[in-house]
């Protein structure tokens, strides 16, 4: 939109539509977003309006919420979803705080899908070989895209905990300052789409899906979640001695209980059931402990205040909006429903079957078709049109042919 359209306050309309498009561009039957494909408003939040540092014509960047026309917040969007959660806690005088912590990879262009990813040339001339997981000079060689993201971080005002090599071959994470969910999802979306730009001015490829190269660990992004009354700021997770509360007990209960159903919310892709199912601290499984990496939920060591519940299913890959969401949404329920949670596991253990999540796209489509808390949460126009779209990219993703198949399967009789 120009510039001068936008400061006249002219309104800016979709259709309806386009918030089922699939990812290979087609759309579900128009059932699922009304036969007429009317319009819905783009409403821009003021706060979210970002002149983009990496642009090197003047532009900017606009954040927007999508209104039905006659004013009401659309159900078909992830953003307004968001909303209607952090809403529902307010009505108890709470408020949910979050953190997000998001892995990617950094590699050479990738001109042939047929062929793997590699990592980029550095300024050493070499391509790392995958030993620099933590180690404090891991992005010397990719010292001047990374030296332009932090600076347009800043300009942004994208505030950044830690910034860390990650165990695979140049993948990478940052954590994100925790506050307030709307806040935490706008800044991971806009951090994921200032990757991709700054690192094609460097002649590089951002990849942020959940599994992208074999034997390698993926991509997650871990959701830290705690919940404060509104006014006082209290940690409602732990109670005047420090100890933990039956609303920390009730948060985990239902997280537990909303996992498998919103499995499907949280790993959207075909490909993200290649991290869960071949996990490096990658678990698939509603188990909660108390600092151990192979559960779903981990309770990260911290002091009483900072006590909080930490959800280690979402992939980089995943819809920063709707995942945060899905998560507030099944805590909420569960403190709702004052729903007790299981025992907490330590060490080695094997995950009982009540816990264990969907491994497949298509579980886990079809487990959240059938999970009447997924259409209460987030209503039935949403779930319906959600399992359509991805239903689609289901289907196309089975219209071809891998080379696996070809290399393993045609020698067969």
């Amino acid at each position: 939109m120009t510039a001068e359209g936008f400061l006249e306050g002219r309104r800016l309309q979709l259709a309806r539509g386009v918030l089922l498009q699939c990812i290979m561009g087609g759309y579900p039957a128009a059932k699922f977003y009304g036969s007429d494909d009317g319009d819905l408003a783009l409403v821009a939040d003021p706060a979210q309006i970002h002149p983009l540092p990496w642009s090197e014509e003047p532009r900017a960047f606009a954040i927007c919420d999508a209104d039905e026309l006659t004013g009401e917040s659309s159900n078909l969007s992830t953003r307004s979803q968001l909303k209607k959660v952090i809403a529902r806690y307010a009505a108890l005088d709470l408020a949910p705080v979050v953190a997000t912590e998001l892995e990617f990879f950094v590699f050479a262009p990738n001109t042939d899908p047929t062929q793997p990813f590699q990592p980029p040339v550095g300024l050493d001339g070499r391509r790392e070989d995958g030993h620099s997981a933590f180690s404090v000079s891991s992005n010397n060689g990719l010292r001047p895209f990374f030296s332009e993201v932090y600076k347009c971080m800043a300009a942004l005002g994208l505030p950044r905990d830690t910034f860390m090599h990650e165990m695979g071959v140049s993948q990478f994470e940052i954590n994100l300052l925790h506050g307030d969910p709307l806040l935490l999802a706008d800044q991971t979306f806009l951090f994921k789409h200032l990757l991709k730009e700054v690192a094609l001015k460097h002649g590089l490829t951002v990849v942020c899906m959940a599994k992208p190269l074999a034997h390698t660990p993926g991509s997650s992004m871990h959701i830290h979640q705690s919940i404060v009354e509104i006014g006082s700021g209290k940690n409602v997770f732990s109670d005047a001695d420090g100890q933990p509360t039956a609303m920390f007990r009730h948060f985990i209960g239902g997280q537990q209980a909303g996992m498998a159903d919103f499995t499907a919310l949280f790993a959207p892709n075909v490909n993200s059931y290649q991290r869960l199912c071949h996990p490096f601290a990658s678990p698939n499984n509603a188990c909660w402990s108390h600092d151990n990496r192979a559960a779903g939920l981990r309770i990260p060591a911290s002091s009483p205040v900072a006590r909080r519940v930490e959800n280690r299913l979402p992939g980089a890959d995943a819809n920063p909006y709707l995942a945060i969401a899905a998560s507030l949404a099944a805590g909420l329920y569960g403190i709702e429903h004052e729903l007790e949670p299981s025992e907490a596991i330590q060490g080695e253990f094997d995950v009982p079957d009540h816990l264990s999540l969907p491994c497949t796209l298509h579980a886990a489509l079809e487990r959240l078709k059938r999970s009447q808390r997924a259409k209460e949460l987030f209503g039935t126009e949403f779930i319906e049109g959600y399992i359509a779209s991805k239903t689609m990219e289901l289907t196309s993703f089975f219209d071809e042919i891998t080379p696996w198949e070809r290399r393993v399967l045609a020698a067969q009789a």
